[in-house]
C-alpha cells in the first residue's frame, strides 16, 4: 500500500509549483536530441507492435507537452497526473487532447488496453518499498506486447540501489539501473533497451539520466 500522506504531499507541492514548472520545462525537448530520439523509438515500437491500438498513457504528464509530442509522433496519447493544477494547465495548452486527474497507484484504465505507457521521471517521488505497486499497475494496463518507457535518475553504484535526494518540489529517489530493471522483471516487464546519459557540466544536479524500455510478454 502506497502511503497516501506521501502522495498527498507530492500532489499539493506540484499544485503549488505547476505554473512555474510549466514555464520552465514545457519546451525542454527542443534542446534534448537524445530525449527526442528515445521518444521516437518508443513511438515506433508501440506502433509496430499493434497491441493496444497504439494508445499510450503519459503517466505523470505534468503540463502535457510530452503527451502532445507523442501525438505528433503518430500515437493516440492521453495524459494522467495526480496534480489537478497540472491537468488544468495541460487542458488549456492542448485542448484537443485528453488529460485526466489520477494516481499511478490505482489507474482508472481497463486491463490490457494500452500499447504503451510512458513514465518520465514520474516515479521518483515514490518511496522505494512502494514502487512495485506502481510497476504492477503499468503491467496491468498494458496489452500483451505493449511497451513501457520509464525514466529516472541513477544512483551512484550497486551498493546504493536507491538514494534519496532533495528535489526542488518534493523528496525524491534515484535508482541503480540494474536494480530497477530487476523490479520490472518481477512485475512481468522485460527490458528491451536502455539509454544512460551522462550529466552535462551545465546540469544543476550531476546525476546520470536513465531511460529503460521494457516489454510486456
Amino acid at each position: 500500500m502506497v502511503q497516501h500522506d506521501a502522495l498527498s504531499a507530492t500532489r499539493e507541492a506540484y499544485d503549488a509549483a505547476a505554473v512555474t514548472y510549466a514555464e520552465l520545462f514545457s519546451d525542454t525537448l527542443r534542446d534534448s536530441p537524445l530525449d527526442r530520439a528515445v521518444l521516437g523509438l518508443f513511438a515506433e515500437v508501440v506502433s509496430a507492435s499493434g497491441d493496444g491500438g497504439g494508445q499510450v498513457a503519459d503517466l505523470g504528464c505534468g503540463p502535457g507537452h510530452i503527451t502532445a509530442h507523442l501525438g505528433e509522433l503518430g500515437l493516440t496519447a492521453f495524459g494522467v497526473d495526480a496534480s489537478p493544477v497540472m491537468i488544468e494547465l495541460a487542458r488549456e495548452a492542448y485542448p484537443g487532447l485528453r488529460f485526466d486527474v489520477g494516481s499511478m497507484t490505482g489507474l482508472d484504465i481497463a486491463d490490457g488496453v494500452l500499447g504503451g505507457v510512458l513514465s518520465r521521471w514520474s516515479v521518483i517521488h515514490t518511496p522505494p518499498p512502494e514502487l512495485p505497486v506502481i510497476l504492477e499497475e503499468f503491467h496491468r494496463v498494458l496489452a500483451p506486447g505493449g511497451h513501457l518507457l520509464i525514466g529516472f535518475s541513477a544512483s551512484e553504484d550497486p551498493s546504493h540501489p536507491t538514494q534519496v535526494f532533495d528535489h526542488a518540489v518534493a523528496p525524491a529517489y534515484r535508482w541503480w539501473p540494474d536494480h530497477l530493471a530487476a523490479m520490472l522483471r518481477e512485475s512481468g516487464l522485460t527490458e528491451v533497451a536502455r539509454l544512460i546519459r551522462e550529466p552535462q557540466p551545465t546540469d544543476r544536479r550531476q546525476f546520470r539520466a536513465v531511460q529503460l524500455l521494457a516489454r510486456k510478454a
